[in-house]
């Protein structure tokens, strides 16, 4: 299928070149097993997830997914990357996990699924695309009134280009090399006006402490790495 224009191929073929491994929780993607407690944690202080209708944005191999289906949610993976998509779908089978994986751009799904979905979630994906605005204008559109929007992204800081980008994929391993861009980071107060021209509110943010030499994995006020913040659409959007 043709790919939206706002995407970088670049990082499809990156990812897509990773797909067998996204699975193994001691291989390149073992962060991303650490930090998705957290994300669910992050998710559930907000809303239930049983029987919820969840979108998820760059889905990946499913780690998100599938977690949000075992906690009673009706999940539907999104994402442009074929071969992680193939990932997902059998390690689902694999699991008996329901999720509905679809391989579409979100603007697209968007338009054909208004105000469709309690929840959106966009993990680890803002950084990864040329137009990160039009991604949360699509999570917008696609939840309903009242719904919510979780993203997660890392911050543009010297910090987490010393401990995100050099230590944890040159020094450590911890990710595949070539998985992040430092100038393609953003900052808490930009996703924060993006999720506003969007028409959503920001109503919490929380950090991500991932420490591997300590072993300690935890939700914390420190912004200045990975973080989270949850969004709410009005129930009264204003026309």
């Amino acid at each position: 299928m043709p790919h939206s224009v706002n995407v970088d191929e670049q990082e499809i073929n990156h990812f897509n070149q990773q797909a067998h491994q996204w699975w193994d929780p001691n291989g390149q993607f073992n962060a991303l097993h650490k930090l998705n407690p957290l994300r669910m944690d992050f998710i559930q202080q907000h809303q239930t997830l049983m029987a919820k209708q969840v979108l998820d944005v760059g889905c990946g191999g499913g780690i998100l997914s599938e977690a949000m289906a075992q906690a009673g949610a009706e999940v539907t993976g999104l994402d442009l990357a074929a071969d992680l998509l193939q990932i997902a779908r059998l390690h689902a089978l694999d699991t008996g996990v329901n999720v509905h994986y679809v391989l579409d751009d979100v603007a697209k799904h968007a338009q054909s699924n208004s105000a469709q979905y309690d929840m959106v979630t966009c993990m680890e994906m803002l950084e990864h695309v040329p137009d990160p605005q039009a991604i949360l204008h699509a999570c917008a559109q696609a939840v309903k009134p009242g719904g919510w929007v979780f993203c997660s992204t890392l911050n543009r800081s010297n910090k987490s280009l010393l401990l995100a980008v050099i230590t944890a994929e040159y020094v450590l391993n911890l990710v595949p090399r070539g998985t992040h861009h430092h100038d393609k980071f953003i900052k808490p107060s930009e996703l924060t006006q993006m999720g506003r021209e969007a028409g959503l509110v920001m109503q919490k943010t929380a950090g991500m402490e991932f420490n591997p030499i300590l072993k300690r994995y935890r939700l914390n006020d420190d912004l200045s790495i990975n973080y989270l913040m949850a969004f709410q659409k009005p129930l009264n959007p204003a026309s």
